[in-house]
Order: structure tokens, then sequence, then C-alpha cells
């Protein structure tokens, strides 16, 4: 009696360890699913994916048809770029939904705003028997429609791309912060920053004001104020080709010299395809000594005044070509 007695206590002992056993295993298995294969896991490995720059990745997670459009910033630098401003990333926990499925919404900054994006998940095969697996519901990636004046090129987070007519569409991940801006030597439009946080967004269309750069301003005023100091060298009351002119009824006796008061203010603009400049205007004085014809007094003369003229622009690469246009 006393042998089978110890019998049933070693089994029971036996018995117990089996059951805290399993118990162990369930709850380990519980706290493995919930933290490396529960819908957390996988929204954390789409981000993942989207700050290494690693498209094909991310695109799988997402389960997201890519549009018709321009993949540019899909994959790599421009897709990395997308994440630097979004900061304070925060994964919720993730919240039932009808069929079985999961939401989880990742709050986050972007340059100061709060910005939150939901993500829909559907449990998958399981793992190993034991361990879930939740799939992003499918979804189409957001657009972002860019258009840049007079220039067939632009720049999405700092990766060329072409902008055919002055204009392209930009298929983007979410979320993300994206930046357009156009820059050369002659011409450049400031960026423009749209932030996109879900497949529905409404994204605003991006317009690239292009303008002519500082370089460009700097290189036609010089060429401006060479004409004209060209002119105000001709000791002549009208310069040939040139804006001023002056005239007198009596008799010129002394040399006839011109300067330059005021040069003009250039601004060059978009049109019809093409830059323009605006009207220019140069204030010139001449100076002389006049005798009168009728009483042969002697008189200095010394008057300033505004003359308006144009000028045509011809640029072809980085070759600037400035022709001053005067009409008498």
């Amino acid at each position: 009696m006393k042998n089978g007695a110890k019998l049933i206590k070693i089994g029971a002992a036996w018995l117990l360890i089996l059951m805290l056993a399993i118990a162990a295993a369930i709850v380990t298995i519980s706290v493995v699913n919930a933290q490396s294969f529960g819908p957390q896991r996988t929204v954390q490995n789409y981000l993942d994916a989207l700050r290494a720059g690693d498209g094909a990745k991310a695109l799988g997670l997402l389960n997201a048809r890519v549009p018709a459009g321009n993949a540019a910033v899909l994959d790599g630098a421009g897709l990395a770029k997308s994440q630097e401003s979004i900061k304070d990333v925060s994964i919720g926990k993730p919240v039932d939904q009808p069929n079985g499925q999961r939401k989880v919404t990742v709050s986050y900054h972007v340059n100061g705003t709060e910005l939150a994006t939901d993500f829909e998940l559907e449990p998958g095969p399981s793992h190993w028997l034991f361990f879930d697996s939740w799939t992003i519901l499918p979804t189409t990636l957001p657009t972002i429609n860019v258009s840049v004046v007079n220039a067939t090129e632009a720049q999405v987070n700092g990766v060329a791309v072409n902008m055919p007519g002055g204009k392209n569409t930009f298929a983007v991940f979410y979320p993300g912060n994206y930046e357009a801006e156009y820059h050369s030597s002659l011409f450049a439009a400031s960026p423009v920053t749209r932030s996109v946080s879900s497949p529905m967004a409404s994204v605003p269309a991006v317009a690239l004001a292009t303008g002519p750069t500082s370089e460009l301003l700097s290189q036609v005023d010089a060429t401006i104020h060479q004409y004209l100091d060209g002119c105000a060298k001709q000791a002549v009351l009208m310069p040939a080709n040139c804006p001023m002119s002056a005239a007198t009824d009596n008799r010129v006796v002394s040399p006839i010299a011109w300067s330059i008061v005021n040069y003009p203010s250039i601004s060059i603009t978009p049109y019809g395809g093409k830059w323009i400049m605006g009207p220019l205007t140069v204030k010139a004085q001449v100076s002389y000594q006049e005798q009168n014809l009728f009483t042969g007094a002697v008189a200095p003369v010394k008057h300033a005044e505004d003359f308006g003229f144009t000028a045509k622009l011809a640029i072809s690469g980085t070759t600037v070509s400035v022709t001053p246009v005067v009409s008498y």
C-alpha cells in the first residue's frame, strides 16, 4: 500500500509538472505571438522597410497595387528620404474589427504636425501550427501630381525625375513626406512639401513656380549695364541704337556728355513656354552747353529723364543672350 501511495504521489507530481509546462508553453506562445507574429509586428516590418528604402519589401507587406505614374520614389534614396521627417512614431494596440480583422493605428509627427495612419489587417496562415500571421488588407498606393513651369525635369526627394510637358504623376508610399523642387544654374523653384498619411488621402497637387536664379539676374543685369554704358559713351544727342535721346532748338557749343543715373530693374517671367524680360526703364542725364540763336547767350544744360526700352532673352543650355530693342 505504501508503494502504491508513493507511486500515486510521484504521478501526481509529474502531472503537475506537465500541466505547468503546458501552461508555460501556452503563455510563451501567446507572448511570442503578440510580440513577433501579431498585427503590430507586420506594421513594424512595413515601417522598417520604408526607412530602409526597400520598396520591394514594403510593397509586398502592404499588398498594394501600384497605379500608373512615375515610380522614382518607390525605392532607394527617394523612399528612405520620405521617412526622415517622420518622428515620434508610436504603434498602437490592435483593435478588433468585423470578420476577425484588426486595426492598428500608427501615430507620428511630421515637421511638428501630429498625424496618424490606420492599417487594416486580416489573419493569415499559421506558422509551425502555433504562431499567427497577419496580412495588411490590399490597397492602392496614393499619387502626387507635380507640375513645373518651363522645365522638363525636377527633383522629388532629391531624385532627378523627368517632367514631360512640365507635368508628371508620382506613386508614393504612406506614411511619407515628399518634397518636390527644381533648380539649375539659371532657374529654380522653391521646394514644396506634401505629407501623405493614407491611401485615400487627397493630396494637393504640387505646382513648382520656376523663376530666374540670382546668377541669371546678375548675368542679364551686367549685360544691360554694359549696353547702357556703351550708349552713354556716345557724345551725341541721340546715341545710335540706344533708348535715350535729347533735342534742342539752339546750337550745341560744347561736348555732349551722357551719364546713367539709375539702371533698370531686371525682371524675367514665363510666358507661352518661354522666358521674357519685363519692360526696362533707364534714367539718364545729358549735359552740354548751348548758345541761344537769337541772343547769342551761352548756358549750361543738364537734364535727366526716364527712357523706356525692351530686350529679348535667348537661352540655350547655360548660354544666355540679351538683345536690347529700341523703338523710335
